[in-house]
């Protein structure tokens, strides 16, 4: 049972004693029945109407609660209309003193989240209206008396953080425009004239409006600048050119070359008018000095003749190079020539470096070439034969690829320029081929000679003997030492006793001389006039032939004599590397 339910049961109970006591008193006071009828008639009203009087201030209370809750219900549908969010559902079996509670709070709810999202699109409405005027850029599209959603705070939030992104980029571009703006002006001696160039240059830089035109003007303004400067470096640059030009060719003393240093490095307007005013004075001087300047020219065109490589047909094209009436129409025609070689080298410089780098390759594949055929080069301690040797197999290698990428180079560009490249007046193939070709020759000229002093040192050794003696220095371990030598006749003796031992190779006829002098030939031959007696007996293979086997007896000897020169050379040749 409810408490309420026994409160009821106890004013029943209640009201029953009361009556009865008041039953009680009336009849010991006496009062008649009628009387107690009435006076029991006034209690029951009085109940009554107290009763009543409760009842209708607990319906009155009811109808209140009942209507708070359809006002706030009403309210809560508004709210959830304006902050775009569906409306809560009312829960079942609750009084409705709980529903009116409960509807209260979430009224309430709503009502601090409306402000909450009004409050904070204000803020993000200034923020974006700052940011508006500083980047000049059109107001977020969000009406100011809404109750914004939440998605549409979250990309309000989101277009702000773009926004500061924004302007923080294009502050930095701006710093930077601005750093390299004031620069240029200083480099150009130029002062702010237009009222932007001043904003830019003079005014703070947080009231600088920061937006796409102004950021586009401050770079055409930085280009205009640029490009200022880029003429004044590209005027100054040939001012300088020409200036060194006409010092080379006037021969201008260091000291008044020096005078000029400050403005031979800066590129300011007062570099450039001292530039001009000393371009001025040495024309007007080289005028006074027109044959030495015409000589100077001459020389540069010498040069780059070089550099073209040029044919003599090409060179004496420009008749001007050999006259020798020297006025100014002269000069003027040799200055032409010298431009007109400078851009066509420049034109095709490529082309030439290429040519060049393959002269300098050939002249050094030659060098190597003949000191591969140099008898001296195996006397060296320092691993040059080796070194020498590499370079030249490294190098007769590369020319062949060499050559190949010039083709290409020089075909594509025959294409292009519809003409033919040629090297001292021959295409650059039949250059490369007539050097090779010239090369071969000289080294059948080479070898032509080498055979025919052979043949006649071959033909000098039959006819007066020789004596072979091999190197005694840096031999192996375990070569043996040679102590007997081969004599081929009576006349040998002499040189076997004299110091002036000789070596000749087998194979290139070359001879390799002791320290010592040479002992002249006729001191070979005069021991020939001798009577066998008087000297040291012949060899006994010498003695045991007659006059008709001498001839077969000479080519015997020099077979056997060349065989162990062979030898003596090659063990020389092994222990000197």
């Amino acid at each position: 049972m409810r408490k309420s339910e026994i409160l009821a049961a106890e004013a029943v109970s209640c009201l029953n004693k009361a009556l009865c006591q008041l039953k009680d008193i009336w009849e010991e006071i006496g009062i008649p029945e009628d009387q107690r009828l009435q006076r029991t008639n006034v209690v029951k009203n009085h109940i009554k109407n107290l009763l009543d009087m409760m009842i209708k201030e607990e319906e009155s209370l009811k109808a209140k609660l009942l209507t708070s809750i359809q006002t706030c219900r009403l309210e809560m549908e508004k709210l959830c209309l304006d902050l775009q969010i569906p409306l809560f559902e009312d829960e079942e079996g609750l009084s409705v003193l709980q529903q009116e509670k409960n509807i209260c709070t979430q009224v309430e709810a709503l009502v601090k989240e409306k402000t909450r999202r009004v409050h904070q699109l204000k803020a993000l409405l200034e923020q974006d209206q700052d940011l508006c005027d500083i980047l000049c850029s059109m107001p977020y599209g969000i009406p100011p008396d809404c109750v914004p959603s939440l998605e549409q705070l979250e990309n309000f939030h989101q277009h702000i953080a773009n926004q500061n992104e924004e302007k923080a980029q294009r502050y930095a571009e701006f710093m930077e425009l601005k750093k390299q703006i004031i620069l240029h002006m200083e480099e150009l001696d130029r002062i702010p004239e237009t009222s932007f160039e001043k904003d830019v240059v003079c005014e703070d830089e947080e009231a600088f409006c920061l937006s796409r035109d102004n950021i586009t003007s401050l770079k055409l303004l930085l280009c205009q600048l640029e490009e200022h400067k880029a003429e004044n470096e590209a005027t100054c640059e040939a001012l300088r050119e020409k200036i060194q030009q006409l010092w080379d060719r006037l021969q201008t003393p260091q000291v008044e070359r020096e005078a000029l240093n400050e403005h031979m490095v800066s590129c300011r307007k007062r570099n450039l008018e001292a530039l001009q005013v000393e371009v001025e004075r040495l024309e007007e001087l080289k005028l006074r000095n027109i044959r030495g300047v015409i000589d100077a020219i001459r020389s540069e065109i010498a040069v780059f003749w070089d550099k073209c490589f040029f044919s003599i047909d090409q060179r004496q094209a420009f008749v001007p190079y050999y006259c020798g009436d020297f006025n100014e129409e002269l000069l003027a025609l040799h200055d032409a020539e010298i431009q007109r070689l400078k851009r066509h080298y420049e034109n095709h410089k490529g082309l030439f470096e290429g040519v060049q780098k393959w002269e300098e390759n050939w002249r050094h594949f030659l060098e190597l070439e003949k000191k591969a055929t140099d008898p001296a080069r195996f006397t060296n301690r320092g691993g040059n034969l080796l070194k020498e040797e590499k370079q030249r197999s490294e190098l007769q290698k590369n020319l062949p690829k060499l050559e190949k990428k010039l083709k290409d180079h020089i075909d594509a560009w025959e294409e292009e320029h519809s003409q033919e490249f040629t090297v001292n007046g021959q295409k650059f193939l039949q250059y490369v081929a007539q050097q090779w070709e010239l090369h071969q020759v000289e080294k059948e000229k080479e070898k032509l000679e080498r055979h025919m002093k052979k043949s006649k040192q071959t033909e000098e050794d039959m006819l007066y003997g020789t004596t072979i003696r091999t190197p005694t220095k840096r031999r192996f371990v375990g070569t043996p030492t040679p102590n007997k030598t081969r004599k081929f006749n009576a006349t040998s003796s002499l040189s076997s006793a004299t110091s002036n031992s000789t070596m000749r190779s087998a194979y290139g006829g070359t001879v390799c001389h002791s320290p010592a002098p040479r002992i002249p030939l006729s001191a070979n031959k005069a021991p020939a006039a001798r009577t066998p007696g008087g000297g040291k007996p012949p060899h006994p293979r010498v003695q045991c032939c007659n006059k008709e086997n001498k001839p077969q007896q000479k080519r015997d000897l020099s077979k056997a004599t060349k065989s162990e020169i062979q030898h003596d050379f090659l063990n020389s040749t092994t222990a000197n590397l």
